[in-house]
């Protein structure tokens, strides 16, 4: 099975209707995971976010701010 590196320097070398197909299909393929699978990728997302945040990497943003800039960004 090819690398990751690999296909993703494949994909990149096809020409823009090609990528933005791919990209569809890519897309559309995680609506097709199980319910468990999906849990299961959201919980080690969670994970991932969480030890970001507390190693520094990531910041944090008070709720009410988020709310009136998602309030200016769909006016």
């Amino acid at each position: 099975m090819p690398e990751l590196a690999e296909v993703l320097r494949t994909a990149l070398n096809l020409n823009l209707d090609d990528r933005a197909a791919l990209a569809e299909r890519l897309l559309a393929s995680l609506d097709e995971l199980d319910e468990e699978e999906a849990d299961r990728l959201w919980a080690e997302e969670a994970q991932r976010r969480l030890k970001d945040y507390r190693e520094g990497r990531a910041g944090s943003v008070a709720a009410q701010d988020l709310a009136k800039k998602a309030e200016r960004l769909f006016r």
